[in-house]
């Protein structure tokens, strides 16, 4: 679904300028089911496996669908992989899917590697940018990953980077998918602060078949070493409310995504089906205001 690009001002450019982790036991299983759909680069916005997609949720909270609301919360148990301590748990290790655009695979027959762009450090990852034009349209998004140490009692760790990535509203990914394989809008790095948060301004994703509606992160030591796949310390996704996904997939914009949201659910869904209680955002807010998504992601420093 995306596409990738050749840049040689890359984020040493825009800043001063171990080894990629094992997929774990499902990250692993999962990325041998996607692996082909990788073949579909530039084809439709359908992933197999570690991509998008849409459905229902078990366990999600309540909220109206057309005014304010606040949804959080699953209540299935997150995966083995998930360990916890001190009342916050280590994220569970996720595939980065067919299109990720951190340097690990190619679109179009070159390497695909969105965070050498000048410009990928970034909190609105709405447009494009290095010379690409296009911007994303949808229901305004502010998406806020807290980082913790599981280690230290929970503690926010500043300094940190984060690389987020999602599909467009008609579930198409930048650099990939058919139609924007010159774009590279919805991705973006952020450093966490001394709260531990980084935020991005963005647009809500759209769900495609076989897919729950998803985001894809990968956190990095710094924004030093978020150039990289090679250097990342963790990749994992997260998820939304049932309740939320309805309401915006109710406006106009969104495509197949209605259709494909009630075909699925987290249950059934090949990434979250075996838990997602630490990935479940927390969203407020109203189709007509905008939402925004927080999430608390512990990792073990």
């Amino acid at each position: 679904m995306h596409h990738d690009h050749d840049h040689d001002l890359g984020l040493a450019h825009d800043l001063s300028r171990l080894q990629l982790q094992a997929l774990q036991r499902r990250g692993a299983l999962r990325w041998l089911l996607g692996a082909g759909a990788a073949g579909l680069a530039g084809g439709s916005a359908l992933c197999l496996s570690g991509c998008g997609g849409g459905g229902s949720e078990a366990g999600s909270s309540t909220s109206s669908s057309s005014g304010s609301s606040s949804s959080s919360g699953g209540s299935s148990s997150s995966g083995g992989t998930t360990t916890t301590t001190s009342g916050c748990s280590v994220v569970p290790e996720e595939t980065a899917g067919p299109y990720p655009g951190d340097g690990s695979n190619t679109s179009n027959g070159s390497i695909a590697n969105a965070l050498a762009l000048s410009g990928i450090v970034r909190s609105d990852i709405r447009s494009s940018i290095a010379g690409a034009t296009g911007t994303a349209t949808g229901v305004p998004l502010q998406v806020i990953i807290e980082l913790v140490n599981t280690n230290a009692s929970c503690a926010d760790l500043s300094g940190y980077a984060i690389y987020l990535w999602h599909c467009d509203a008609l579930g198409r990914y930048s650099m990939y998918s058919s139609g924007v394989t010159a774009e590279n809008y919805l991705r973006g790095v952020q450093s966490t602060g001394t709260d531990g948060t980084a935020v991005f301004q963005t647009i809500y994703p759209g769900c495609y078949a076989g897919r729950v509606p998803h985001m894809h992160f990968e956190i990095y030591r710094s924004a030093n070493t978020a150039t990289n796949w090679n250097n990342k310390l963790r990749t994992s996704q997260l998820c939304f409310p049932s309740d939320i996904n309805t309401a915006v997939y109710a406006t106009s914009g969104y495509g197949q995504s209605a259709a494909n949201n009630n075909a699925i659910s987290l249950s059934s869904d090949g990434i979250f089906s075996d838990g997602y209680s630490t990935q479940l955002c927390t969203v407020t807010g109203s189709v007509s205001a905008g939402y925004v998504a927080t999430l608390r992601v512990g990792i073990s420093a």
